[in-house]
């Protein structure tokens, strides 16, 4: 079923006009409206404008003529030849339509069209010889014109007649003509700049969105929120720049709660192996010891095709895995221990077994007797110093390991451990650490003899173990991070035990610290103690 929904779904995703486009016809279609309206309005107040130029201009010629001396006695004499010539040379001087000159009975004493003369206006002359001036574009005798009309006066006054002044329309339509033509050119510029600046911005916005539609970065963001934030890893994503652009829940409580969106992550004040870690780009997985924690970190750059887009911080929590993996260690060489162990004593059962099997029971006592006086070889001394078998078991193998790597391991002549573990899963955890760390330094270190020695005391309840060995020593500039460096000079991902006893021995309320750096001849020496590992007084067994 969904095999057979994906190609129609993808179809219908495909008929669908890419955002982009539909952008870019929306803005073209917006810019078109705006100019053609705009142009429509232009066109509109041009011809308004023109129109009350050539009416103004009509009326100017009509003020000028009628203020010419003499003219107004000529139409009240009826001299139409002399008003005539005045009207013809003012039509040529202006280049009018025409120059219309009547008396105050509306009868035309000068017109261009000679045969018109004698004869009434066209168009009622009462409004203008009643005193008042009229600009109209009108429909005459000699066609559509602009006109201005005023009224003649004589020197005392008095209206003889009428002056009418015309303009022919198709020169308006010509103006605005050529007025249109220059605005139509801008504004198609303008258009055209418009339209390039939408090409430009569709163009980028989808080189920014990588081509992808609206519905794909909804749907990328839905992803993307229900993976970063379900997942149980910390992740941080930063720009090119190294700025944190996201980072979810679980990054914010592994590596820094004051993470924020804008933020340079190097900025921040890292512990100095995330710092490390953080600074390669490689795309390598490293391990870190941050506090009390064994963090597994990546940091892998993004790129799309070419380009960069930044780079993703992947964190894991591992601290509970290496807490596992060291207490099954220290119960596996415990098994391994409680192994020797038994085959040692069957060992030395059957040897009695065959003595009394023999009937020389003498000789039989004197073995047992002799195994009775002689020291543990298992630790090396009186039994009744350490009374945890878990510690006596583990000090067994770890004395035969000791012995194939050359080392010699031994327990301290004061050594007190009466009274059995509470704990002994985590006191053995601390305990073969700090051994497996000492017995590599004083083997790798190539010094003879090599040498380990354990020092077990308890006080109260209370557990104190000192772990020395002969080596190199500590170097002053590993002495501070030592127990929080996830690298090692023995290699990538070595160097966890420290931390792993730091964190054993704080989940007790106990420390573990270096009392002496070692070199030069003298022995290093780490000292841990854990509180409340050993059974009260009062419950150890008579």
């Amino acid at each position: 079923m969904v095999a057979a929904q994906q190609p129609s779904r993808t179809s219908r995703r495909r008929r669908v006009l890419p955002f982009t486009r539909q952008m870019l016809l929306l803005q073209v279609g917006v810019l078109l409206a705006v100019v053609g309206l705009g142009f429509g309005l232009e066109a509109w107040q041009l011809d308004q404008s023109l129109e009350q130029r050539f009416e103004q201009r009509a009326l100017d010629v009509a003020h000028t003529l009628a203020a010419s001396p003499g003219l107004a006695d000529a139409v009240a004499r009826r001299d139409q030849q002399a008003v005539q010539e005045r009207a013809l040379a003012a039509q040529a001087a202006t280049g009018a339509l025409f120059v219309v000159i009547t008396d105050d009975n509306g009868i035309r004493l000068a017109h261009p069209a000679p045969d018109q003369i004698g004869k009434t206006v066209s168009t009622s002359p009462a409004e203008v010889l009643q005193g008042r001036e009229v600009t109209n574009v009108e429909q005459g005798t000699l066609g559509l014109s602009a006109r201005g009309k005023v009224p003649l006066r004589t020197a005392d006054h008095v209206i003889v007649g009428e002056i009418s002044v015309g303009f022919d329309a198709s020169d308006i339509a010509t103006a605005l003509g050529s007025l249109l033509s220059r605005t139509a050119l801008f504004l198609g510029a303008a258009l055209l700049t418009g339209v390039g600046a939408t090409l430009l911005l569709t163009r980028l916005l989808k080189r920014r969105t990588f081509g992808l539609e609206p519905s794909d970065l909804a749907e990328l963001v839905r992803e993307r929120e229900a993976v970063l934030f379900g997942v149980s890893d910390g992740v941080i994503a930063l720009d090119p720049d190294g700025v944190v652009t996201m980072a979810n829940s679980e990054a914010l409580r592994l590596v820094d709660p004051r993470l924020e969106r804008g933020r340079r992550l190097l900025d921040l004040e890292l512990p100095g192996p995330l710092r490390r870690v953080l600074d390669d780009r490689t795309g390598e997985t490293s391990v870190a010891t941050v506090g009390d924690r064994v963090l597994v970190v990546t940091h892998r750059p993004v790129q799309h095709g070419e380009r960069p887009l930044g780079s993703v911080v992947t964190v894991f929590d591992r601290t509970e895995v290496e807490n596992l993996t060291g207490e099954l260690t220290a119960v596996r060489l415990m098994t391994q221990a409680l192994r020797a162990q038994r085959h040692e004593f069957a060992n030395r059962l059957h040897t009695v077994h065959g003595l009394l099997h023999t009937a020389a029971p003498a000789d039989a006592v004197e073995y047992v007797d002799a195994l009775l006086g002689a020291p543990d070889v298992l630790i090396a001394d009186d039994s009744d110093a350490i009374a945890p078998a878990t510690i006596r078991a583990f000090l067994a193998g770890k004395m035969s390991e000791a012995a194939e790597l050359g080392v010699e391991l031994v327990l301290a002549e004061d050594s007190w451990v009466p009274r059995k573990l509470t704990a002994p899963v985590e006191v053995v955890t601390v305990l073969g650490n700090l051994v497996n760390n000492a017995l590599e330094a004083a083997h790798e270190a190539g010094e003879r003899p090599a040498r380990v020695v354990i020092d077990l005391l308890s006080h109260d309840d209370d557990l104190v173990i000192s772990v020395a060995n002969t080596g190199d020593g500590i170097p002053p500039e590993r002495r501070a991070g030592i127990f929080t460096d996830g690298v090692t000079s023995r290699g990538p991902g070595r160097g966890l035990g420290l931390a792993i006893v730091r964190s054993t021995a704080a989940s007790l309320g106990g420390s573990v610290e270096i009392t002496h750096p070692g070199g030069n001849g003298a022995m290093t020496v780490f000292v841990a103690q854990l509180p409340h590992v050993l059974e009260a007084r009062e419950a150890v067994a008579p």
